[in-house]
């Protein structure tokens, strides 16, 4: 739900700011093996790429950038092509003058899939299909749904790169153990602890949450919509909300905003060591967790990479200092998960670029990339060695976004058109929380700023 949301914390803050642009230097390779061998036998696949180079552009932005970067360097040395990085803030806007003037990057990531349609439906035929070994990969390595949401007319334009788990509750280990608290297994069993909490600790309040983040203020907010939405109305109206099959007011959808607000808006349960119910709106998301440590408050819900928030000192585990559990949901069956990422979609053909693609679908570069950046990034790549995922939360995360058990949903701002998704549902909810507006308020005017066509 965020337009560059829900990636990695920090780099979601980076990209919402959408006020500058940088661009990263790469080294020149190394030139490539005369034979692939060794660490680069997995690389023969792609051939001998020497002199050429693949322009990728993207809103991930420095220091967030660098993981990516390194993440390429193997590819780069093995097969002796260049990858030029380029990061912007203002990658949302700056994207279509660079394919209206003729001047679009090899490789561009998209952390919503709305945009990517909107970009396939305004400039037709700028954007390649998927094909070969980058189609075959994405098949064979992915779940179906990820393949889904990078199709447009059933023809595939993009492959994933990172994924994030977002219906997460985090919560202190100790601070349950102490109290006899247990995990809720379903929604009326985290409302019956919700009530518990604040009846046992007046001086403290059951959730703490924040929804400011600079120019993607708001995000947060759509977050708990949406995984209420799985909950309470299930994924075949989830979809249909999304794709406007039925009214962003809804009473289905209605219902689930009252079921977020029950929490949200009531100054009994929020905003623990924050202030009132009010404060969430002016609360940076980064922060808001963060009483949990010094039991102001007990819950907090946001996504898996959110870990990257936690003080270095503490440890995220199931015995340590925070953990996470999964939202729960009506029943005590698995709920649905909503989940994030990005896709890199391609603007040519050249056999570089499509090396590159079939590259970012591949165990090596999901290994590669985990293990350059550490917690709080992962990849939906089933190939990926679970081992180098050094966080217990993102080993969690991989086990759910990858087992054959869970049901997915992409978040569904970043899929809706981005007048909406990342313009009046953002505006909205922050509305709904400062403003005090009523969930049906403010779901019919978000109805109302829909594109007409």
């Amino acid at each position: 739900m965020f337009r560059v949301k829900k990636r990695i914390v920090v780099a979601a803050l980076s990209i919402v700011s959408l006020v500058a642009c940088s661009s990263a230097p790469v080294e020149d390779p190394t030139d490539a093996p005369s034979n692939f061998s060794g660490e680069c036998a997995a690389f023969a696949q792609y051939g001998s790429l020497r002199g050429r180079s693949v322009n990728v552009y993207t809103p991930i932005v420095s220091p967030e950038d660098q993981s990516h970067i390194d993440s390429f360097k193997l590819f780069e040395e093995c097969t002796g092509v260049r990858i030029n990085y380029e990061g912007s803030r203002e990658f949302e806007t700056r994207l279509p003058g660079k394919i209206d003037a003729d001047a679009p990057p090899d490789i561009a990531y998209f952390p919503q899939p709305g945009l990517l349609r909107s970009l396939i439906a305004r400039f037709p035929g700028r954007v390649k299909e998927v094909q070969g070994q980058a189609l075959a990969n994405l098949e064979a390595n992915y779940q179906k749904v990820w393949k889904d949401h990078a199709s447009v007319d059933g023809k595939v334009y993009a492959v994933p790169v990172g994924a994030s788990v977002k219906s997460f509750v985090w919560y202190s280990p100790r601070a349950f153990t102490e109290n006899g608290y247990q995990i809720p297994r379903t929604l009326e069993e985290l409302t019956t602890l919700t009530q518990k909490i604040a009846e046992d600790h007046p001086e403290a309040k059951p959730w703490c949450a924040g929804i400011q983040a600079s120019n993607g203020t708001g995000w947060p907010a759509t977050d708990w919509l949406e995984d209420m939405m799985l909950r309470t109305a299930g994924p075949g109206v989830y979809d249909q909300w999304v794709s406007h099959q039925i009214p962003f007011n809804d009473p289905r959808v209605v219902t689930a905003l009252d079921q977020a607000g029950n929490i949200l808006k009531n100054d009994a349960y929020v905003n623990g060591g924050l202030g009132n119910a009010k404060s969430i709106a002016t609360t940076s998301f980064t922060t808001a967790g963060l009483p949990i440590l010094d039991g102001s408050c007990f819950l907090h819900r946001q996504a898996s990479f959110y870990q990257v928030n936690w003080p270095t000192d503490k440890k995220i585990a199931e015995d340590g200092d925070v953990f996470a559990f999964r939202l729960p949901g009506t029943t005590e069956t698995d709920p649905p998960l909503l989940m994030g990422g990005e896709f890199a979609a391609a603007f040519s053909d050249r056999e570089e670029v499509r090396a590159f693609q079939a590259y970012l679908t591949s165990p090596e570069f999901s290994n590669a990339k985990a293990k350059v950046t550490g917690p709080g990034w992962i990849s939906a790549n089933n190939k990926l060695d679970p081992s180098i995922l050094s966080s217990p939360v993102d080993r969690l995360s991989y086990e759910l976004i990858t087992s054959d058990n869970s049901v997915l949903r992409f978040d569904a701002s970043d899929q809706m058109p981005g007048s909406v998704g990342t313009g009046s549902f953002w505006v909205g909810m922050t509305d709904w929380v400062s403003l005090e507006k009523s969930s049906q308020d403010v779901l019919t005017e978000i109805e109302n700023s829909w594109p007409k066509s």
